[in-house]
């Protein structure tokens, strides 16, 4: 019998990559395209979702063709994703309704503001969840009350809310010609609209968003085998879709955090710091979220606390793209270590927001403490102290949490073992 090989696709907020792995866990083929951010307005964050489509599409067949193999060669693949992003599609015709709403996008600040604090209460502890637009049920709600085509589909019974993972796995296995819409339950907790003792859609919740219940996937394990992918899509004959976790979730699987008090931090567009918490849930009193971390087959779920800052690795890119002050991001480490100092600058990259701990919509980027004698690199140099400051104080929210038997000192224990 042929070599069998695991294939990993990993689509997130900057590009989407698939990888191909061999039995012992060397990477045999990839290929990474990057897509367009879209912000046709100040804190508005959009993709196309079918030009994500595209690119995952195009990444399998180069990491196919790289590694030298055909799909049937495939023993599995499994999807991890940017999570809270929203995509509304139509059944009938396959085609989004809208551009996907990102992640990072705030136009539902004031919508979420407005709720009463009973109705605040209630979210944060069925969702353990922070009132914010982060999360994917104000993005629904904007979009059945902001956009014609998702209301008339809606009304046709044929619109399809999800997050990536489920508009990629729906894709993968035919589309409107016989797609699963199915998402796992570390996607669902991050939508707002998901208990987190029931691991069920929240029927109080979905009617205070104007959520229908039809229009969501069903929520299921992060292990499991959810569809075969479709004999005429881009593996060429099908395959088992045998695995789905948020991407924060899936790191903290693939850095072994499987123990209570296991943690890591992921540096990517934004900074996730992920405490396991085992079966319990543990309601945060600093400014942390609780969310699901895996849940594996039949086997009890397990829960973490999350620290998320919203920008970090995307402030580099804002530096490259907007203010053309690094050509690329790999230029951004010679040049902040061309000064020995900021030199009094400091940068607040609050392009979405504040999140963890402090959760504040409203608020905006600074940087201060500019003089004539300020240069690029004085800026460059305060955008990576950034990344360092934010994150330290997520580490300093979880050490503060002091969770029942965790370890208190987070630091010393399994953060420094587990950063990525």
């Amino acid at each position: 019998m042929s070599e069998r090989f695991i294939g990993s696709l990993d689509q997130g907020t900057s590009s989407t990559r698939f990888m191909i792995f061999d039995h012992a866990g060397k990477i045999v083929g990839q290929h990474q395209l990057e897509h367009r951010q879209i912000m046709l307005q100040a804190g508005w964050v959009e993709h196309d979702a079918a030009e994500i489509w595209a690119r995952t599409q195009e990444v399998i067949t180069g990491a196919l063709k790289q590694a030298g193999i055909i799909g049937s060669q495939l023993a599995a693949i499994g999807i991890t994703n940017q999570r809270e992003t929203t995509v509304a599609w139509d059944s009938k015709t396959g085609k989004p309704l809208a551009n996907a709403i990102v992640w990072q996008d705030t136009r539902t600040s004031d919508y979420l503001a407005a709720f009463s604090a009973a109705v605040k209460d209630e979210i944060v502890h069925k969702t353990g969840l922070a009132i914010a637009p982060y999360f994917s049920a104000s993005k629904i709600n904007w979009l059945i009350n902001n956009v014609p085509s998702v209301q008339q589909a809606v009304a046709a019974q044929t619109a399809r809310f999800g997050t990536i993972d489920s508009w990629l796995l729906w894709n993968l296995s035919g589309g409107a010609h016989g797609g699963v819409h199915l998402t796992d339950v570390t996607n669902a907790s991050r939508t707002m609209v998901m208990n987190l003792e029931t691991l069920d859609w929240d029927q109080s919740l979905l009617t205070q968003f104007n959520i229908p219940l039809s229009t969501l996937p069903q929520i299921k394990s992060s292990g499991e085998i959810y569809a075969t992918t479709d004999p005429n899509g881009p593996f060429g004959t099908a395959v088992p879709i045998a695995g789905i976790l948020g991407d924060q979730q899936a790191a903290m699987v693939g850095q072994l955090c499987f123990a209570r008090g296991d943690s890591k931090t992921t540096y990517g567009t934004g900074n996730f710091a992920l405490l396991n918490t085992g079966d319990e849930i543990v309601r945060s009193k600093n400014g942390l979220l609780t969310t699901v971390c895996f849940k594996f087959g039949a086997e009890p779920v397990q829960y973490a606390l999350e620290g998320s800052v919203a920008v970090t690795g995307s402030a580099i890119q804002w530096l490259r793209d907007q203010l053309g002050i690094i050509s690329s991001a790999g230029e951004i480490e010679n040049l902040a270590a061309s000064v020995p100092d900021t030199d009094g600058v400091y940068f607040v990259p609050a392009f979405s927001g504040l999140f963890a701990p402090y959760w504040r919509s409203d608020a905006r980027g600074v940087i201060v403490g500019l003089t004539r004698a300020a240069t690029k690199a004085h800026l460059a140099r305060a955008a990576l102290e950034a990344i360092c400051y934010q994150t330290r104080e997520i580490m300093d929210a979880m050490s503060a949490e002091r969770v029942s038997s965790l370890a208190s000192n987070i630091y010393a224990s399994s953060t420094r073992k587990r950063l990525c």
